[in-house]
């Protein structure tokens, strides 16, 4: 199996469409194809095939999306690249950890590394939508990393750690992002039913909520058994009032 074939690229909202064209040259020196663009400000564009070079293929497959949720469908698992740590994540992981987590899912599904725009990253809702979070150790004096270089490095550490065949196939049947959501929704609407959960200020619990869960990927039974515990809440709810 090629294990690079189910990872994506995805980068949300990018400025610049020489960027998208150098993303797509270092993805395929590097063996991924796999590019999604979140609302790129402009695309296609002349300078994004210039910079490209020998990968418009890869532009021209690139899948556009309107969301992030869009761009996650298929996915097991989603990991946000940032240059600082944020409060929302249930995980901090260098590139190398990263790319293990990643190819230890691919067997299960699409495994999707998120990137933020070039100005401003990652907003907090793109982030609270992925499992982990990831940080290239740059420069702390000087830690602005271009977006294609970030791309760069985080393709050559995965193509690095495929070639040492050591990523077996996963025995958990791990839930994919929609499933999870869906939970999440699921959650949220309960814990507002049963007085729980203030519904003019659900940000406030939500977040550590899912940053306890991400804690680790739930398996599709782990799934049912909670949304199956809620569903008995709100029946019992019903019943009391």
């Amino acid at each position: 199996m090629n294990l690079l074939a189910n990872i994506r690229i995805v980068l949300c909202r990018p400025s610049h469409p020489g960027n998208i064209g150098s993303a797509a040259r270092a993805m395929k020196t590097m063996g991924l194809s796999s590019l999604y663009l979140v609302s790129p400000r402009v695309f296609p564009h002349d300078e994004a095939v210039a910079l490209a070079s020998g990968a418009v293929d890869v532009l021209e497959g690139a899948v556009v999306c309107t969301t992030l949720e869009q761009a996650l469908q298929g996915c097991v698992l989603a990991i946000g690249s940032s240059t600082r740590q944020r409060d929302l994540q249930a995980a901090l992981w260098t590139p190398e950890q990263a790319a293990s987590e990643a190819l230890a899912h691919v067997h299960k599904g699409g495994v999707a590394l998120v990137f933020g725009n070039e100005s401003f990253g990652l907003s907090k809702e793109e982030l609270a939508a992925c499992q982990a979070l990831m940080t290239i150790p740059a420069n702390a004096e000087y830690s602005s990393l271009n977006l294609a270089a970030a791309v760069q490095v985080m393709t050559y550490v995965l193509r690095r750690e495929a070639l040492q065949e050591k990523h077996m196939q996963p025995e958990l049947d791990v839930a994919d992002l929609a499933e999870v959501e869906r939970f999440y929704a699921h959650l949220e609407h309960t814990l507002i039913e049963i007085g729980f959960l203030n519904p003019a200020s659900p940000k406030r619990l939500m977040p550590k909520l899912r940053r306890l869960f991400s804690r680790t990927r739930l398996q599709r039974e782990e799934i049912n058994i909670l949304r199956g515990m809620l569903s008995a809440m709100e029946k019992q709810r019903g019943k009391s009032e």
